[in-house]
């Protein structure tokens, strides 16, 4: 089983950004509680080495017993400092040989009536928050003395150690638990992912049949719903590109045939007539012309294909072109007993584009017109409003099926999927001529109904294209 790397990564991203909000938050709440021990105990010692100030004013209070007293009550170590340094009285669980604390230069600021505060770590690496303040003999005025009090942090190391221990088994239980989470979103994330993987890959190996069943209303949804439309796509490309040469090779055995059965027959000099002989040779150059429209439509789609179509543009009157392809259409209209009708403004406004190709799309459209309609009329409509100039090809032919006018510009698609020929064409026309009017700037529209008609109409607004 292969390595579910999407949820790997997914995963390590994830369970990344929960350990990172885990050690923050941790260290913040041991910053929190270390600070808050830190500033009662600063605080309460202050507060004791001002009440150890007041009540020592009294020389009485000076005795041992008393500050043994204060001392046990207080947990904390009382010193009484002389001016020079010496230690007039003491008691408390604080060492006695280490005297390290008392420094000169704090000596002088409370000798001058200011009060220390410090931290101090002694020979045995225990800290100890230490306050110290002069004491005033009894007229209030003369400093006799300084009191220093010492506080050991033991016991509060001892309880920000049992916090951080708390904390890490938090943190830890934490971890394992956003762990757990993590690989549930991990699965959950990426299955569609992996589905998506799945479906692709059998889509380039062929299976366009392959379809995602993800129903989300989210951006996976969304590229689920692109990856079911492009595999539709391309399904339908395939059967059209498959259609498409069935029909071409038809399109081509059925010429050739004709090509090489009278020609055989002429060759061999099989019929009774110059008559029959001329009719043969009438054959032969219909399907050769047949053959050369469809090998130029071919080339011209290899082209598109390719991006290599040219054009020789310049200013071109539309009016000029309709009625050669009048001229050119006429006949075949009247073999069908059509009526071919023109509506042509003279004064529209000249456009730029190449005459040659401009006349291919109109006489394909024309072609068209007369291939499937069996009846009734064709018209032919030049004229132009305020905005473009337009050309418009009407018949009264079969029509086309409303759900399929969206795709008869498309490569390799036909309507008629029957190889009945009832009606011939190539079905490369129309791709061809839309590429062509918007190669100058045009625009290509088709309306139609079934069974009542289809109209083509082209449009262009006067100037050079892309003006």
């Amino acid at each position: 089983m292969k390595r579910n790397k999407i949820g790997f990564r997914l995963g390590f991203m994830i369970l990344a950004a929960f350990v990172v909000v885990i050690l923050s938050l941790g260290f913040t709440i041991d910053r929190m509680f270390t600070n808050f021990y830190n500033s009662e105990m600063r605080t309460e010692v202050d507060e004791l080495t001002t009440h150890f100030t007041a009540m020592s004013q009294s020389p009485e209070m000076l005795s041992e017993e008393t500050l043994l007293k204060f001392a046990d009550f207080s947990n904390v170590s009382i010193l009484f400092v002389s001016e020079q340094g010496e230690v007039l009285a003491n008691s408390g669980p604080y060492e006695k040989s280490d005297r390290t604390f008392i420094k000169s230069k704090d000596l002088k600021l409370l000798f001058t009536g200011k009060s220390v505060k410090r931290e101090h770590t002694d020979v045995n690496g225990e800290r100890y928050f230490v306050a110290a303040r002069p004491v005033l003999d009894t007229t209030g005025v003369n400093i006799k003395a300084a009191v220093y009090v010492l506080s050991s942090t033991r016991h509060m190391d001892e309880s920000i150690s049992a916090v951080r221990g708390v904390l890490i088994l938090s943190g830890l239980g934490a971890f394992l638990l956003a762990l757990g989470i993590t690989w549930i979103i991990a699965k959950i994330l990426s299955r569609p992912l992996l589905q998506m993987q799945v479906a692709t890959r059998n889509i380039a190996a062929g299976h366009l049949e392959t379809r995602l069943t993800i129903r989300r209303d989210d951006e996976i949804g969304i590229l689920a719903d692109s990856i079911n439309h492009l595999a539709t796509e391309l399904q339908r490309y395939r059967d059209t590109r498959q259609e498409f040469f069935a029909n071409i090779s038809h399109d081509l055995r059925t010429p050739i045939t004709y090509l090489e059965g009278y020609a055989r027959v002429l060759k061999k000099g099989l019929y009774e007539s110059e008559e029959e002989k001329d009719q043969y040779l009438g054959i032969i150059h219909e399907e050769a012309v047949r053959l050369q429209h469809l090998v130029d439509d071919l080339f011209d789609l290899a082209k598109m294909e390719e991006g290599k179509v040219s054009l020789s543009l310049e200013w071109i009157d539309l009016t000029e072109i309709a009625d050669n392809v009048v001229q050119k259409i006429m006949l075949r209209a009247c073999e069908k007993s059509l009526t071919l009708r023109t509506k042509i403004n003279t004064h529209v406004a000249l456009i730029y584009g190449d005459g040659l190709r401009m006349e291919q799309v109109l006489l394909n459209l024309l072609e068209n017109a007369v291939r499937y309609t069996e009846k009734g009329s064709i018209t032919l409509e030049l004229d132009q409003n305020n905005t473009y100039v337009y050309l418009a090809v009407e018949d009264t032919g079969i029509g086309i099926p409303e759900d399929e006018i969206p795709y008869i510009f498309e490569r390799f698609y036909r309507v008629e999927k029957s190889r009945s020929r009832q009606h011939g064409g190539t079905g490369l026309g129309l791709p061809i001529a839309k590429k062509l009017v918007e190669l100058q700037g045009g625009e290509l529209l088709v309306s139609s109904k079934l069974g009542q008609g289809t109209r083509f109409e082209l449009r262009f607004v006067p100037g050079y294209p892309g003006d």
